[in-house]
């Protein structure tokens, strides 16, 4: 018998002052999973959702860095001597770095600036990939690993090295400040295996290539899925051969964008197209990866939920360690 894992991602918030101080998705209308999920306990959240996705699936922090991850979830060449750059919108301002969650409004002349300086770069063998809203990831042959600042708290602005520093500035220069920045970069590394008790079949089905990278990683599936309507049929035709992992970005994404009725609308939506398409799935997991306030726009580190339909030993309301969930869940297969 096959399982559903279904990730809000970042559903957990603090509470919302145009909520009457409820949380959005304490403030959502959500029977079908409310129902469903009879058993709710907790875990511990994690930063990043790539941190708690390979903690979640093989019992360890990663090895690999988000930006190679991504590229994998992207189908881009990391083999050799590539380093692997994630790339996101932010403008560079007074001598900050102001991460961007509104560029749906000039993605595609960010994209068109960043695509027609690129040629800066071609003396590395550049591959670049864009995805939601202008965010990108580069690979290209070069050994510059540099540590810099992470989305989304704005930061003070640090120069980038080299010529992709110049890439970089060059955009910048043409869109008066915006441009896509650098983070999360780095080369393959060692990846740990998943947990046995998972099976040799799943498939993950996004439209984010953090979580399908994750799951590349580990040798498993992925289809990308730009739209939330239709990932819940393919995740119902793919868990007739195997385990799916289904994740929902836009429940974290409405967060950022610090829009409340967004994120509570969303919620909602996952409720509907998840009693359509799942009403008799006997194995569904919820789970959340951190929390995401739509009062700051950042994430929050703290104990996050974990709802169920599985039956186990597991107490309602018990705190369950991050590494421990999948085998005392799938344990009882």
């Amino acid at each position: 018998m096959n399982t559903l894992l279904v990730l809000l991602d970042g559903m957990e918030d603090d509470p919302n002052p145009l909520l009457d101080g409820m949380k959005p998705y304490e403030a959502a209308e959500m029977p079908f999973m409310r129902r469903k999920a009879k058993h709710k306990m907790y875990t511990t959240g994690r930063g990043y959702t790539q941190l708690f996705l390979n903690e979640f699936f093989t019992g360890h922090p990663p090895e690999i860095s988000r930006a190679v991850l991504e590229a994998l979830g992207l189908g881009l060449n990391i083999s050799g001597k590539r380093t692997a750059y994630r790339l996101s919108p932010a403008e560079i301002k007074d001598g900050m770095i102001h991460w961007s969650y509104h560029a749906h409004i000039f993605c595609d002349r960010l994209m068109s600036v960043m695509n027609k300086n690129l040629s800066i770069l071609e003396d590395y063998d550049p591959e670049i990939e864009f995805f939601l809203n202008g965010r990108a990831v580069l690979t290209m042959e070069c050994d510059d690993v540099p540590d810099l600042p992470a989305p989304p708290v704005d930061a003070p602005f640090r120069e980038v090295p080299g010529d992709l520093g110049k890439f970089v500035m060059r955009v910048a220069e043409e869109m008066n400040g915006i441009t896509d920045y650098p983070w999360g970069c780095g080369k393959p590394g060692y990846q740990h295996p998943p947990f046995g008790c998972l099976g040799e079949r799943m498939t993950a089905i996004s439209d984010s290539p953090t979580a399908l990278g994750v799951a590349a990683s580990l040798g498993y599936g992925i289809s990308l899925v730009n739209k939330v309507e239709d990932r819940f049929p393919a995740a119902k035709k793919a868990l007739e051969t195997g385990n799916v992992f289904l994740h929902i970005d836009e429940v974290d994404e409405y967060s950022h964008q610090k829009d409340p009725r967004k994120k509570i609308e969303i919620l909602e939506k996952t409720d509907r197209l998840m009693s359509e398409y799942f009403e008799d799935a006997e194995r569904i997991v919820y789970f959340v990866d951190h929390g995401t306030s739509c009062v700051t726009g950042e994430h929050i580190i703290m104990n996050v939920p974990l709802w169920t339909n599985i039956d186990t030993d597991i107490s309602d309301g018990e705190l369950v360690p991050l590494d421990r969930i999948i085998p005392r869940l799938m344990g009882q297969r």
